[in-house]
């Protein structure tokens, strides 16, 4: 037997029908391996930065099985992505499955011809792509954990920092910052209706922006009583180029542009294109097509409209670091021009092919028109208009979307007389910089060098999930939250969340894939000093409020003055005599309620206890929380019942009673007399026992409502009940 490891299912089913039974095709679904969630022992600093991996979760019954085939095997090929995340992926197999000279086989499309062509080829593991991505992993896994745990200390806990994660939100706190600084300035924009001889009516613009509305108002009142003819008509021919093939940026800027996609579905769309082999590897820098694709296209051009609008050529690299894959992004087979299961894939497919066709067409020909009109009195400024005609649509046939909007002009000559309709003033102000979108975020992250195009769409989804950016439209907003991490890093570490310092180790990681640069000694140099920076922040106060709140603004309950604090539903103004007073407000002026006092005092330190508000309801704790970590467990608060408590007796202890409980898996019951007693069961008690094993019986499916707790019990099978 022949077995062949891939990463995901459906790349394995692809692959499959192209090897003829040849091979047993097997997926590793993505990573097997990865680093312990705890720091504790992730990284043997001391001993050369080793990581210490360990399975991943849900993935033992995938090795169980891939190791059982690989024992069968008579040769092991290894097909993960090519890149170097699909090369760790292929050495965690070797290493896991204790593989002894496996073959490694790589391919950019996933076609028949493709995959025949890379199976005639296979190499060993490229371990400097591998150790690049070791070292990344590595390497946020130590800025990520250092960081953030000094955030937790000095800002506020849950808080996290990355090492490309946090350059990326201080571009869009950088830029509400300019917004919120900006100063508009008024002006003025007069809009004109004119007709000509042959009743045609023209849209005009005056050629200046009064900045009072009296000079507006006046331009307007004359132009009224003047008499207008064309001063002058230029025209001018010009040439627009089809732009380059897709590649990982240019794909998700389009994609959010177009189709209103984030980056990281648009990846995900994109990846089930490459796995059912209907677009290249969706992963690269390069904007080039290969010799056998362009001849593909330049056919299609030629059957689907004309041999004058086939214009084959190569558009050059501009990414310095271009990635492993060395095609742009592109359809396996151009003659095909929808593909995909779902209409979000088919769309994105649809993109691509126009990209990618567009790219190999002739040029687009316009004729650009600029009118000037002109007062008989000369004392008004001039009025213009420009417009477009397209002589030739080149490339715009595949790709018409990209043609925008176009005014067509009717044919006038100089001294031709024109007839004003209408003429108003619109009073406007001068714009702040607008925000970034997620098209705008990855195209400055591509510009400043900030991780790489298969890094984007993970940075933009992180810091949306982590509460530090919002998408209010389409723009991406900071939260208060996203803003105090961002200033607290500017301020104390600006160096790693700058430009330089993340382009830069952006390069060291490609040159550690090119094999030009040492693992340890990269990490090395980067951790050294980053270790003694974290350990002099240590002595700096924990930043209990963010500034003085406005004058006029007083506690509601003492009159006191009030400072910024930070929660985690983002700033609100508390009393500066906290906590002796807690009165608080909303930014909006609202006041907040604070935790609500139960008469009891605490048994550990003697504080107050109150009522608080918990991610599963209320419940009662010490006022000194977090001095004092004290809860009143099976807490009774007025209008709520006792959190979750069934009533039914536990069968094992006497004791206590099953209550609802949550952890990792959702909700089940346990015993509350636990840890005395640890009684649990998965689904509600119905409070009868069960007649076959006096185990509870609980509740259980429509057609079957009660069943036994007891997995062992015949009558925990619904099938199996009398």
């Amino acid at each position: 037997m022949k077995l062949l490891i891939v990463e995901s299912p459906a790349k394995a089913k692809t692959i499959a029908k192209y090897l003829d039974n040849a091979y047993t095709v097997r997926a590793s679904v993505g990573h097997i391996r990865d680093l312990p969630k705890s720091n504790k022992n992730a990284i043997d600093i001391s001993g050369g930065f080793v990581p210490h991996y360990e399975i991943s979760k849900g993935k033992e019954h995938v090795i169980e099985e891939l190791k059982k085939l690989t024992k069968k095997a008579d040769e092991v090929l290894l097909a993960t992505d090519p890149d170097r995340e699909g090369e760790a992926i292929a050495w965690h197999l070797e290493q896991t499955l204790k593989l002894k000279n496996p073959k490694r086989i790589a391919f950019h499309e996933i076609t028949k011809e493709a995959v025949q062509e890379a199976m005639k080829h296979p190499r060993v593991i490229d371990t400097n792509l591998r150790v690049a991505q070791e070292a990344r992993r590595v390497l946020d896994r130590l800025f990520g954990y250092d960081l953030s745990a000094l955030i937790w200390q000095k800002v506020r806990y849950g808080l996290s920092a990355g090492r490309v994660q946090s350059p990326a939100l201080r571009l869009i706190v950088e830029k509400e910052k300019e917004i919120r600084a900006f100063i508009p300035e008024a002006y003025w924009v007069i809009d004109a209706l004119f007709e000509d001889k042959k009743k045609n009516q023209i849209p005009f613009h005056c050629s200046i922006e009064p900045k009072t509305e009296k000079e507006a108002t006046d331009i307007v009142e004359r132009a009224k009583k003047a008499d207008w003819q064309v001063e002058s008509i230029e025209e001018t021919k010009a040439k627009r180029s089809a732009r380059a093939p897709f590649t990982t940026s240019t794909l998700q800027q389009a994609a959010s542009s177009r189709l209103g996609y984030a980056p990281s579905i648009t990846m995900r769309l994109a990846q089930k294109l490459y796995e059912a082999g209907h677009i290249s590897y969706m992963r690269t820098d390069s904007t080039t097509l290969g010799q056998q694709a362009v001849d593909e296209i330049t056919g299609v051009i030629k059957k689907r409209f004309g041999d004058n609008y086939s214009d084959p050529k190569q558009f050059k690299t501009k990414s310095k670091n271009a990635q492993e894959a060395h095609e742009a992004i592109r359809p396996t087979h151009s003659t095909i021009i929808s593909a995909g299961t779902s209409p979000q894939e088919k769309k994105l497919y649809e993109l691509i092919w126009q990209r990618t066709v567009a790219s190999q067409m002739a040029d687009a020909e316009s004729l650009r028109t600029k009118i000037t009109a002109v007062a008989d009195n000369k004392e008004i400024p001039v009025f213009e208009t420009s417009g477009s005609r397209v002589l030739f649509d080149g490339w715009l046939k595949a790709d018409p979307e990209a043609r925008g909007e176009e005014i067509d002009l009717p044919k006038l000559e100089k001294g031709d007389p024109l007839k004003l309709l209408e003429v108003n003033s619109t009073g406007k102000e001068t714009e702040p910089p607008h925000r970034y979108t997620e098209a705008g975020l990855v195209k400055e992250l591509e510009k400043r060098g900030i991780g790489r195009p298969s890094t984007y769409a993970a940075i933009i989804k992180t810091i949306q999930d982590r509460g530090y950016v919002i998408k209010d439209n389409k723009a991406l907003k900071p939260t208060d939250t996203g803003e105090v991490v961002s200033d607290f890093l500017s301020q104390y570490f600006a160096d790693y969340i700058s430009d330089s310092f993340t382009a830069e180790m952006e390069d060291n990681l490609d040159e550690i894939a090119e094999g030009k640069r040492d693992y340890v000694k990269t990490l090395k140099d980067f951790y050294t000093p980053f270790t003694k920076d974290i350990a002099s922040k240590k002595k700096i106060e924990k930043i209990t409020n963010l500034g003085e709140a406005p004058k006029d603004m007083k506690c509601p309950k003492c009159g006191s003055s009030m400072i910024i604090k930070l929660a985690k539903s983002g700033k609100f103004f508390s009393c500066s005599k906290f906590p002796d007073c807690d009165g608080a407000l909303t930014f909006e002026g609202k006041e907040l309620e604070g935790p609500k006092l139960t008469g009891e005092q605490c048994p550990d330190c003697g504080g107050d206890l109150v009522e608080r508000d918990g991610k599963f309801g209320r419940f009662v704790a010490c006022s000194k929380y977090p001095k004092c970590k004290y809860i009143k467990k099976d807490a009774v608060i007025e209008g709520q019942e006792k959190q979750g408590d069934t009533g039914v007796e536990c069968p094992i202890c006497k004791v206590g009673t099953m209550v609802e409980k949550r952890g990792r898996f959702g909700v089940f019951y346990g015993c509350s007399n636990y840890p005395k007693c640890k009684n649990i069961i998965k689904s509600k008690p119905t409070g009868r026992i069960c007649p076959e094993c006096g185990s509870l019986m609980m509740e259980g499916t429509k057609t079957i409502p009660e069943r036994c707790s007891n997995k062992t019990c015949a009558n925990h099978n619904p099938h199996r009940m009398k």
